[in-house]
């Protein structure tokens, strides 16, 4: 700990199941580091450790870690009916460490949870922190605190209402099943004077305002944080030449998970290649990620480079560099990282509008959203339509300001000064709520 952090700075502790696996863990650990650059003493208590950092612990032996894991993935295996397609997709939040016990946690001044499931804090566990008496806030990733066990509700409207009769279950689903059950567990939890919750993005705020586990609470919407200080986007000038394509990146961490839409964007690009065959032509499509299937990495239409897993942020700059382009074609997105990256290093956004791509995009402006329709047909022609009005914005004398344009408005909606300013607001507010309770 630096003398900066001795002195001024609060200690904070954000409890994550892992510091670098996963989106969530990983905009985690960029607001630790940010937080650690102003002086805070900021850590992360996790249960899977990646990286070298002295600032992450790891919570408990393998041995300890592993108990609770295995005890609720049994739980689960019973009560979805044996059924491995969603082993992983439910979580009760059954079974978990004593972190409340954790000297930091029991030393901190503040408390941040994060995704925290697959037995490493049960519900449980949450009260017994709350219980200490200090302000503890709820980082929400996804849905998965407005819902009974899953982390997308998809179609799925029984969040709406208590949960129960969860399709998730299968046979095993009725009014009264896990779903329902940890529904309850959460409208108890949730009652802390303590707990407060950040949404990262209004849609995910405006699902909790829908829910009726979290209707009545308090959701602050806080972004992630995203570097921007050494990005300078506007010198590229690459794509704007006649002999060079413009790329278009799509990545993410399994790029033919069903939810990343990849179908839709084959077929968007069928239709630029039928239908602008002299455009298709000066395209490219860069990935980067993983095939779980190898087949998924054919059939694109436009010449396709794929890169592999892309680790570091010199990685990831010099992919973005590359490329005019970016592209998002998910079901649901709480907020797509790869927008705000994209855009930050000087690459169009063209997404779906279902998710938090609004809270990025200024459409026709900074971007292009594409209407959400049930049809993926549908939203393939809309795709197809934006990825041809971003090219043609490459390739005009806009696309300095345009770039410009979407570095200004990373900064002001995402840097780490922004967002670790408005974290830090809403310690002050709930320790000043709960200030009798210490």
């Amino acid at each position: 700990m630096d003398e900066k952090m001795k002195t001024g700075g609060r200690r904070l502790v954000f409890i994550s199941r892992s510091d670098l696996r996963g989106g969530a863990a990983i905009v985690t650990f960029r607001l630790v580091e940010a937080l650690r650059r102003m002086g805070h003493d900021a850590r992360m208590l996790v249960c899977e450790k990646l990286s070298d950092a002295a600032f992450v612990e790891t919570c408990a032996s393998k041995t300890a870690i592993r108990i609770p894991f295995l005890r609720e993935r049994l739980k689960v295996y019973i009560d979805n009916g044996r059924n491995r397609d969603t082993l992983f997709k439910i979580d009760p939040a059954l079974y978990g460490l004593p972190l409340w016990r954790h000297p930091l946690v029991e030393q901190a001044d503040a408390i941040f949870l994060g995704w925290v499931n697959q037995g490493m804090l049960s519900l449980k566990g949450v009260r017994e922190i709350c219980r200490l008496g200090r302000p503890t806030v709820w980082i929400m990733h996804d849905m998965w605190n407005m819902t009974g066990i899953c982390h997308h509700a998809a179609g799925c409207t029984g969040f709406l209402h208590q949960c129960g009769d969860c399709p998730l279950l299968g046979a095993k689903a009725d009014s009264n099943d896990m779903s329902h059950a940890t529904w309850i567990e959460k409208e108890n939890t949730y009652k802390a004077d303590n707990l407060k919750f950040v949404a990262v993005s209004s849609w995910l705020a405006g699902k909790a305002g829908e829910s009726a586990l979290m209707r009545d609470l308090d959701v602050t919407v806080i972004p992630n944080v995203f570097e921007t200080d050494d990005q300078e986007p506007e010198s590229r000038a690459s794509d704007t030449l006649p002999d060079d394509p413009v790329r278009i990146i799509f990545g993410g961490a399994r790029l033919d998970d069903p939810i990343k839409g990849l179908p839709v964007l084959k077929k968007a690009l069928r239709i630029i290649h039928e239908r602008h065959p002299d455009i298709a032509a000066r395209m490219e499509i860069l990935t980067f990620g993983e095939f779980k299937n190898p087949e998924s990495a054919e059939g694109f239409a436009i010449r396709h480079n794929h890169l592999g897993v892309l680790r570091g942020r010199d990685a990831l700059r010099r992919a973005y560099s590359r490329c005019g382009i970016v592209v998002s074609t998910s079901d649901y997105e709480t907020l797509p990282g790869t927008l705000v990256e994209g855009q930050a290093y000087g690459c169009i956004p063209v997404a779906t509008d279902h998710g938090g791509q609004r809270d990025i995009i200024d459409h026709g402006v900074t971007g292009w959203l594409c209407r959400w329709n049930d049809s993926p047909a549908i939203r393939a022609e809309s795709i197809a339509e934006g990825l041809v009005w971003a090219y043609g914005i490459c390739r005009s004398p806009q696309i300095d300001a345009v770039r410009r344009r979407m570095k200004e408005s990373v900064a002001a909606r995402f840097s780490a000064g922004e967002v670790t300013r408005r974290i830090l607001d809403i310690i002050s507010e709930t320790r000043t709520a709960t200030s009798h309770s210490y």
